[in-house]
């Protein structure tokens, strides 16, 4: 990334007085400018708060690994028809809707390329605390998102190499392989120990798993906030993103959810895959893009990830909710049946000992 250098002009000071306003930090002072070095903290508060975000987010992949089953993960593996079916969205719907958005919006060519990227972005972690949430089959959950950042490897230059012919040159795009290995890693070794541990200690993996989901879930909204204050000096870009950035992960929890359906998926695998398409890793395509490309580029799109991850997560919450509604309506509904059902036996209980002349127990009273 380019050094710039940040000027700040002095009005209305004469000239002998040039030495006491510039600030003791210029670098240079001529006239009534004055040159300042440039303000690392932004990039240093950024630095610290991706770690203390990286190694929270590592513990609560250690809980929910407490919630996997050794047997029923390596099931997924062996008979992988759920995670090809997530492969299908991730690396087929996903890319796809990313290009038709920004044929049907007419964005601008640098513009269209972020949006390409998002699209062919893996799965992003925070899919995993929000399956937990919803019931969602963890075993698949934590196998998908793993398969999906191994074989972004590969398939991520491949999207963009097909995708991106109509806008730039796919060898300007600048993969970050290292921060793909990162996020495997950082996925696969607490995935793993929280695993041994729901195997060794299963009745301490439940509770590691409940204060792991709280966690987790106040850590996506952390990120969301930390995003948009380390960042508010960009969120001046073209309306059409706004636009697409709450159309696009809608798209992708939609389509994820009626492919996984006719797929012959059951309900609780059909919400796994909806929401590993549309819950993309926001922080990845942020890496890639400020490494391929200049500031005044990034001054188009930039923001475009962190509007995509709000969006992401307000319509992974909606979802939470209306499920939440539609759980507690059903159990609701289901005890009034039992207990009609209750009523239904004591009547007939009660009707059948009048006719036989019989007598009714206290237990059908």
């Amino acid at each position: 990334m380019q050094t710039y250098l940040l000027s700040q002009q002095f009005n209305t000071r004469p000239l002998a007085e040039n030495s006491s306003a510039c600030p003791a930090n210029a670098t240079i002072c001529n006239g009534t400018s004055c040159v300042l070095p440039e303000d690392n903290f932004n990039e240093t508060l950024s630095i610290i708060l991706s770690t203390v975000l990286t190694i929270m987010l590592a513990l609560v992949m250690f809980s929910m690994g407490c919630n996997v089953d050794i047997k029923k993960f390596w099931g997924h593996i062996k008979r992988p028809w759920g995670i090809f079916v997530g492969f299908l969205c991730q690396f087929g719907i996903m890319p796809l809707t990313a290009f038709l958005l920004s044929l049907a919006f007419n964005v601008l060519p640098i513009q269209a390329v972020v949006v390409l990227i998002m699209g062919c972005c893996p799965g992003g972690t925070a899919s995993n605390v929000i399956a937990y949430w919803v019931d969602g089959d963890m075993d698949l959950s934590i196998s998908m998102t793993t398969c999906s950042t191994l074989l972004a490897m590969g398939m991520m230059p491949l999207c963009l190499f097909v995708y991106t012919k109509m806008w730039t040159d796919s060898d300007a795009i600048v993969l970050p392989y290292d921060s793909i290995g990162i996020s495997l890693v950082a996925l696969i070794i607490p995935v793993s120990f929280g695993i041994y541990v729901n195997h060794r200690w299963p009745s301490k993996a439940k509770v590691i798993l409940k204060v792991g989901s709280i966690v987790g879930a106040i850590l996506i909204v952390l990120i969301a906030v930390v995003g948009g204050i380390l960042y508010k000096g960009s969120w001046i870009i073209s309306p059409k993103l706004w636009i697409i950035g709450t159309i696009f992960p809608a798209a992708g929890y939609s389509l994820g959810f009626f492919l996984a359906r006719l797929a012959g998926l059951s309900w609780h695998r059909c919400r796994t895959v909806s929401l590993e398409t549309g819950m993309q890793n926001t922080q990845l395509c942020s890496t890639i893009v400020q490494l391929s490309f200049t500031p005044e580029q990034l001054e188009l799109m930039f923001t475009f990830p962190l509007i995509y991850s709000i969006f992401q997560l307000l319509f992974a919450l909606l979802i939470l909710g209306g499920y939440r509604v539609y759980r507690r309506h059903r159990v609701k509904t289901k005890t009034d049946v039992e207990k009609t059902e209750e009523k239904e036996d004591s009547k007939s209980t009660s009707s059948q000992a009048k006719i036989n002349g019989g007598f009714v127990s206290n237990e059908t009273k």
